[in-house]
């Protein structure tokens, strides 16, 4: 489906993009805000990510997945975002190596988990984001966030530890 819609647009069918963007506009939102953690970054990297599929979609390879070349340059936007914020406030990043647990925290334990999340550095909480919330590989995490596969995987397993420890603490303090 993606090809067809992608070879459209290089032949400048404006419909197509539509269609693109109707496809990918809420989960980019949603992907932007939990990373840029601003609505109002979050629309402007949203809306730059999709400046730039148009303006470069000639250049994508077919051999990586469109949701892989996509999220890349809507990482890479926020990234570009937080970097001019970065003088004002500290970046932060990661989320849960057993996402089964998540089903049996209370709604207290989720908000718990969503606040240790959100103030923890970026260089765990994208790669824990886009496995755990947006469902990539490790590859494709890779690729998007153009790191070595087992860099990933350290950062990955380095945040699901730290995201322990911080609810272990969490659970603690609640006794």
């Amino acid at each position: 489906m993606h090809e067809d819609i992608i070879r459209e647009i290089k032949k400048g069918n404006k419909d197509a993009f539509r269609s693109l963007y109707d496809e990918y506009a809420s989960y980019a939102i949603r992907t932007a805000k939990a990373i840029t953690r601003n609505d109002e970054h979050a629309k402007d990297a949203v809306q730059e990510a999709f400046i730039r599929v148009y303006r470069n979609i000639s250049s994508y390879d077919t051999a990586l997945s469109f949701n892989a070349w996509f999220y890349r340059i809507l990482v890479n936007e926020c990234n570009r975002l937080l970097n001019k914020e970065k003088k004002n406030s500290p970046i932060n990043t990661a989320l849960n190596e057993h996402y089964t647990q998540l089903m049996e925290h209370s709604k207290e334990n989720v908000t718990d988990l969503y606040e240790i999340i959100q103030n923890m550095s970026d260089l765990y909480r994208i790669p824990i984001l886009l496995k755990y919330i947006k469902g990539f590989s490790e590859r494709e995490i890779a690729q998007i966030l153009e790191l070595n596969q087992n860099t990933v995987k350290s950062r990955l397993f380095n945040g699901r530890n730290l995201l322990k420890k911080q609810l272990h603490l969490t659970e603690m303090e609640g006794i």
